[in-house]
């Protein structure tokens, strides 16, 4: 039989209270029960009918979930089943409009009828995710920001496969890393994906609007400033387009471009730097006006883009007070020159393969010269040195005998592999970040910092200079 946990959780309570109860979203029937005892709209009695419904929909689910084998589950299941009719009947009387016109229908409407027609909204709202999703695929940007990539090729179409109207109606079902501008937390289920794909959507509808080449070329440039690979980070693409198009538009620029040059940025700064937050909201609520009435955008895309509006003043607003906006107005900024040493091409990897049989040579070498002189001469890609590292070939002094043949400029490309974090604070140059004492979690990477902990502090400014040489979009990580 159900557990009487089960009762305890999903239960109401009916024990009076001077405080109005608050309406939640996410269990908005039994808020509206709630609500209804305490204004008297429901009596004691009626509660208790309802709640004997729900539970005799549990027992029914219960039967179809075990295939008619059992009338009881763990307390676990039991609870789950039960939200996911909670979910279906908060589908429902949600959709009323009205909390009045809800209340009347728990009072009045056989408990069953609300959860059947809560199915076929759950149902439609699962269809038309699909349907979104289909779209979201079609308009999907050209971009190599992995979280981005991987949401629209592999969560979404996870919750698809594994999404559950019946059973598991309130559950997302999928781990979704990308994140969106403007995001609402407070839903789930499918409604929660089908907000977000409308959103996400929506993004990729107003990026679409722009040059693909200086998209590539803001996201490179937004890298570059923050110290990190932009590829593997979780940011919001529209937001940065969205808002460097409104900067591009305040330096004269033309609507529908994201690139802002060095004289373009040194003018708004100053020009930020002069204002109070309300001016500042007043020129970058007409610069989006422009922007929405110049620009092919819908009255939904224009919504959604209102709403980023006062998260951008808000941002430049603090940043201007410190004289720091490069973070907030994205720059051109040019690659230094490089002169790399250790291969980034593809073209230079091993096969999966070569790299076996190289590694098993490796680790029949007896002595530590013979060792190092076998990799030296047959790796020479980045992807390949950190493949044998992390295989754990090396032991002990031979890791530092290895890195001590590296030049400069190799071993800066490492301190951007290993460091990567450390790195990210413009406040600590490399012999600060040394002296921090660090713990990693690969031994390689121990004994590396170890090794660049032994040289002189010369030489690891050295070595530091060379980093500032080095791009992260050249480097994979995996």
């Amino acid at each position: 039989m159900v557990s009487e946990n089960v009762n305890e959780k999903y239960g109401v309570s009916v024990r009076s209270s001077n405080r109005k109860s608050r309406l939640q979203r996410n269990q908005y029937t039994v808020s509206l029960m709630n609500e209804g005892l305490q204004e008297g709209f429901l009596t004691g009695q009626e509660i208790m009918r309802i709640r004997h419904a729900f539970m005799q929909i549990l027992q029914e689910l219960i039967q179809k979930y075990t295939r008619g084998e059992s009338s009881s589950v763990t307390t676990d299941t039991a609870e789950s089943l039960l939200t996911s009719i909670m979910y279906a009947a908060d589908a429902y009387l949600f959709g009323c409009g009205e909390p009045e016109r809800a209340l009347t229908y728990l009072q009045t409407m056989d408990i069953r009828q609300i959860y059947d027609r809560g199915v076929e909204k759950v149902s439609e709202c699962f269809a038309e995710t699909w349907q979104l999703y289909k779209e979201i695929v079609v308009s999907k940007l050209e971009v190599p920001v992995d979280a981005y990539q991987m949401t629209i090729d592999e969560s979404l179409p996870i919750f698809l496969k594994k999404y559950g109207v019946i059973f598991d109606a309130h559950n997302t079902m999928a781990s979704i890393d990308y994140p969106l501008a403007i995001d609402d937390m407070r839903l789930r289920g499918v409604f929660y994906m089908k907000q977000y794909m409308e959103r996400l959507k929506l993004e990729n509808e107003f990026c679409a609007m722009f040059d693909p080449g200086e998209l590539l070329d803001l996201l490179t440039y937004y890298g570059r400033v923050c110290r990190f690979d932009y590829r593997i980070e979780l940011f919001n693409i529209f937001e940065l387009v969205l808002n460097n198009a409104i900067f591009s538009i305040l330096s004269g620029g033309d609507v529908g471009s994201v690139a802002i040059t060095a004289g373009q940025y040194k003018r708004l700064a100053q020009w930020f730097m002069g204002m109070i937050k309300p001016q500042i909201r007043s020129v970058i609520s007409e610069a989006m006006e422009r922007l929405q009435q110049e620009l092919p955008i819908r009255p939904e895309l224009k919504q959604y883009m209102d709403g980023c509006k006062e998260e951008l003043v808000q941002r430049v607003a603090n940043n201007a007070k410190i004289n720091d906006l490069e973070t907030v107005i994205i720059v051109e900024r040019e690659a230094k020159a490089k002169s790399m040493i250790i291969s980034f091409s593809e073209e230079d990897r091993m096969s999966d393969v070569e790299l076996r049989k190289m590694l098993h040579k490796v680790m029949e070498c007896e002595g530590k010269e013979e060792k190092i002189d076998l990799i030296l001469s047959s790796i020479h890609s980045l992807h390949d040195y950190l493949d044998l590292l992390e295989a754990e070939c090396l032991y002990g002094e031979e890791y530092d005998a290895l890195f001590q043949t590296f030049g400069d400029m190799e071993l800066a490309i490492l301190v951007k592999v290993v460091l990567y974090e450390e790195l990210r604070s413009e406040s600590l140059d490399l012999p600060s970040i040394l002296l921090q004492g660090n713990e990693y979690p690969m031994e390689w990477q121990m004994q590396f910092v170890r090794c660049l902990q032994g040289m002189s502090r010369e030489r690891q400014l050295t070595i530091e200079r060379y980093m500032n040489e080095i791009d992260y979009e050249q480097i994979k990580f995996y």
